[in-house]
């Protein structure tokens, strides 16, 4: 079987960015989430990318990577911001970590 690569298969800890080797990997998580509950936010409202620029005062272009769930355009600063847009508080929670997270854990709720 001359010319066959063996592949190297590596279990991850289950943090992608993490897995990844990327050294800002807490804070690519953070933005990620934060996206994800603007976008599920967007979607109950049913607003479109004009009105959340708008509302946002960004470019169409800039709530189009949001969609997408592209958030390197934004800081977690920023999407801080963009959810005190949406008339909401944000509370952020530093407490000890759990002996059930090995490495560094980040959660965003959204309270209706």
């Amino acid at each position: 079987m001359a010319g066959k690569k063996r592949e190297t298969v590596v279990a991850g800890i289950g943090i992608a960015f993490q897995d990844l080797g990327l050294a800002d990997s807490g804070d690519r998580k953070l933005r990620v989430q934060l996206a994800v509950r603007l976008n599920e936010w967007i979607d109950e409202h049913r607003l479109s990318q004009a009105a959340v620029a708008k509302r946002f005062g960004v470019p169409q272009p800039y709530v189009s990577d949001l969609r997408n769930h592209k958030p390197s355009r934004f800081s977690s600063e920023r999407f801080v911001r963009f959810i005190t847009l949406l008339d909401r508080d944000v509370d952020i929670v530093i407490c000890p970590r759990d002996s059930a997270h090995e490495t560094e854990h980040v959660s965003v709720l959204f309270a209706v």
